[in-house]
């Protein structure tokens, strides 16, 4: 008997002892009863400190100690919230935060928190594009290409490129995401101008592996473009007036609970660009050259009732490149496009319990026509998407969960080849290839211990093209992340992508004749392994640092040798791509400073990135294209005061890789090149800094009106894009002289602009 009470006592006690901790769990709601996201949540239980964000939802959870809590909710634009009570077990609250309307005509309230970019879990970043508006770019809008080239990991493309390298990576294994639409054509012409209306986006989410198990078809990073989600309250103008381009953003409320977002851009630069190219070089080959743009956003919202929100986006844009030379005859137009519409409908059944259903259709397509003398060549590619996405998210036992499925069917047609002889006969070269994918994913976060947690994803790939190219791949992806203590925190992934639809790049320029191809006809998909480790340190209130590495090897890579096309009647996609790998490592570190009147950050990789095809280099493994050993950012924004404001950025980082000739002979009196391996030779290292001031006329929480000026390349570094060999040979043909030109886009280019809010 007394054992049994003794157990029994064991058994209360054991109980008491396991119940020392306990889950808080939220949801933040603006008082227009929108989802806050990236709100700042501090609590604090008997002189235990915890931190946390809210996510995309406005939802958050915490496992906390059991005692008296003081929880405070701080938003930028939001009245800073806080409450206490004696937390004795789980616990689920809610909670609204008001707008911060106490800015008047001679005070302005300013949050010295300045979030411009936010470490998430495993070297994620986050992105706050209002709070990095002062950051240097060609035409004084925020371009989010050319901040992420600003991170740790990114490569620095150039000039005259708008792709992401990332991680060793090549262009197409970056997935851009507009609201959880593939984008498959990402830049303007050369990369000037930005691609996207920053004014409509408000967040930007940047993972460097795609370490989630929800994004996929990609081996290198997701890049998810998040617009506005918040029903509008009031009639609103913003947009930017520039010497090359404006933008314009409306946001215009329906009723209490809808309405919708418009924006639009357009350029006025065809008697601008030509200019700028000439300047470039003396011998400029273009007498006459057009280039335009425009592309537009739309976001409606609904709130059809307290637990369901329909959003419908949709972007498009179109841009045209024409160019004329009398001297050679010829005449040359090409065309490029995107068109993307999602509706999706996010129902929260319960703060633990939420579902996001969205169909979408994604198309992008370019068109080449040349036409000279007697000959006509045209050739096209596009890429359609129909798809539909499903994430349904909830917890088991405290542990938050996301599970959900996905089906696309890829509709593509690489290239479409078509030849004319005015004189003579036509021949015509057309191929088209559909597919299917459907995918299965979960992703599950537990916390291991007081320290320790884990982001645990399994992704399930199922692609069909024909009856002959179908796969089955299992996608896992393991993240750990170990808190030492408030100030130092530790991690480590490992992930397994797979790629299906790849991007053949045919221009060592932005000019964007490459196309997109898909698992087919024998063609494997590409696949990758990456591990990673690093770390995070709070040094101090206002400065932060990240440290880390990566290895990555990659299978199956493509590599397409022949240019824009390469034509005959027994060509074939299979035959002219060839097959290789390669790997990729390297160590990363970033030093960030938050608060205060400077702030900024400075970031630097050290990298390699090799590949090896048998038929290249004869087989023997050689450095990749985007193999630049050393790249350094460092960006600094400098707040005067309430008018003025300052950004500046240095950028170094070692020149792209290319193949040279190293030494000639003559065959029967003819210069023959000899190479002595393949990107054997490397332009010289890139060096800009940029420069921009923007003084404010009126500065509100609902009024801005700001004048931006903007130098780019202040120095005028000649930074070439590309090397031309001149030959001169002697009249007796025994001696040849060979002299490098280097092209250059453009030098130092200053820009103005009117920045406007209302």
């Amino acid at each position: 008997m007394s054992k049994s009470i003794i157990l029994f006592f064991l058994f209360c006690f054991s109980n008491v002892f396991a119940q020392t901790k306990a889950t808080i769990t939220g949801n933040i709601r603006s008082s227009e009863n929108e989802n806050l996201v990236g709100v700042a949540i501090s609590l604090q239980i008997n002189n235990q400190h915890y931190y946390t964000v809210s996510d995309s939802l406005g939802n958050f959870s915490e496992k906390i100690l059991l005692g008296q809590a003081g929880i405070s909710f701080d938003q930028s634009g939001y009245l800073k919230k806080s409450i206490n009570f004696n937390f004795l077990k789980d616990t689920l609250i809610s909670i609204v935060l008001e707008k911060d309307i106490s800015q008047l005509k001679e005070v302005i309230i300013a949050n010295d928190k300045k979030r411009g970019i936010t470490n998430l879990s495993g070297g994620k970043l986050s992105f706050n594009l209002k709070e990095l508006s002062s950051v240097p770019t060609v035409l004084g809008t925020t371009d989010i290409i050319k901040l992420l080239q600003l991170t740790p990991g990114v490569q620095n493309s150039g000039d005259a490129n708008g792709y992401l390298y990332v991680r060793g990576g090549d262009p197409g294994h970056n997935a851009i995401l507009y609201d959880g639409t593939p984008i498959y054509g990402m830049s303007h012409l050369l990369g000037i101008f930005p691609f996207y209306n920053t004014d409509h986006i408000k967040e930007v989410e940047f993972d460097k592996s795609s370490s989630n198990s929800k994004y996929g078809g990609r081996l290198s990073s997701t890049t998810l473009l998040i617009p506005n989600k918040k029903v509008p309250s009031e009639l609103g103008i913003q947009g930017n007036i520039g010497i090359l381009a404006s933008q314009l953003t409306l946001t215009v409320p329906v009723n209490k609970k809808s309405g919708f977002y418009i924006s639009g851009r357009k350029t006025y630069i065809d008697e601008i660009v030509a200019p700028l190219l000439h300047s470039g070089s003396n011998n400029s080959d273009i007498q006459d050259m057009k280039y335009g743009f425009s592309d537009g956003n739309i976001t409606f919202i609904s709130q059809l009732s307290k637990n369901n929100l329909l959003s419908v986006d949709a972007f498009i844009s179109g841009d045209k490149l024409s160019i004329e030379d009398d001297n050679l005859a010829l005449r040359t137009d090409l065309k490029w496009s995107n068109f993307t519409v999602s509706p999706t409908l996010v129902t929260a059944f319960s703060p633990k319990m939420s579902m996001s259903n969205s169909v979408y259709f994604s198309k992008y397509s370019n068109k080449l026509n040349m036409e000279q003398a007697t000959i006509g060549f045209g050739v096209s590619s596009y890429v359609k998407d129909f798809g539909f996405n499903n994430a349904f998210r909830y917890w088991i036992k405290n542990v938050p969960v996301e599970s959900g499925v996905q089906y696309v069917h890829h509709n593509l047609q690489p290239q479409k080849v078509n030849i004319e002889n005015l004189t003579d006969s036509n021949t015509t070269q057309n191929n088209t290839i559909n597919a299917d994918e459907v995918a299965v994913f979960t992703t599950v976060k537990p916390e291991l211990t007081d320290h320790l947690n884990a982001e645990l994803g399994l992704r399930i790939n199922y692609y069909t093209s024909g009856s002959n190219d179908s796969y089955l791949h299992f996608q896992p992806r393991v993240l750990l992340n170990y808190k030492a203590n408030e100030k130092y925190s530790f991690y480590g992934s490992y992930n397994r992508q797979y790629q299906y639809l790849s991007l053949i790049t045919t221009s060592s320029v932005g000019i964007p004749t490459d196309f997109w191809i898909a698992s087919s006809d024998g063609i494997k998909p590409q696949s990758s392994d990456e591990f990673s480790i690093g770390s995070n340190q709070n040094i101090s209130k206002s400065i932060s640092s990240s440290f880390g590495g990566f290895y990555r090897f990659m299978k199956d890579l493509l590599e397409y040798p022949y240019g824009i096309t390469q034509f005959n009647e027994t060509t074939t996609l299979k035959n002219d791509l060839l097959v290789g790998k390669g790997k990729a490592y390297g160590l990363e570190m970033m030093l960030r400073k938050n608060n205060g009147k400077f702030t900024g950050w400075m970031s630097y990789t050290l990298s390699w990135s090799d590949r090896n095809f048998d038929e290249l280099n004869n087989g023997n493994t050689y450095f990749a294209k985007y193999d630049r050993r050393h790249n350094l950012s460092v960006v600094g924004m400098y707040d005067l005061n309430s008018k003025w404001n300052f950004g500046v950025t240095q950028i170094f980082s070692s020149g792209n890789r290319f193949t040279m000739p190293t030494s000639w002979y003559f065959i029967n009196n003819n210069p023959v090149k000899e190479y002595s391996g393949y990107n054997n030779a490397q332009m010289p290292n890139y060096i800009r800094t940029d420069f921009s001031v923007n003084y404010f006329f009126v500065k509100t929480n609902k009024k801005e009106s700001a004048l931006n000026f903007s130098i780019y390349n202040t120095f005028n570094i000649d930074n070439p894009i590309y090397v031309v060999l001149n030959i001169q040979v002697n009249e007796d043909k025994n001696k040849v002289i060979v002299k490098q030109e280097k092209k250059v886009l453009y030098r130092i280019l200053p820009s103005i602009s009117w920045k406007f809010k209302f």
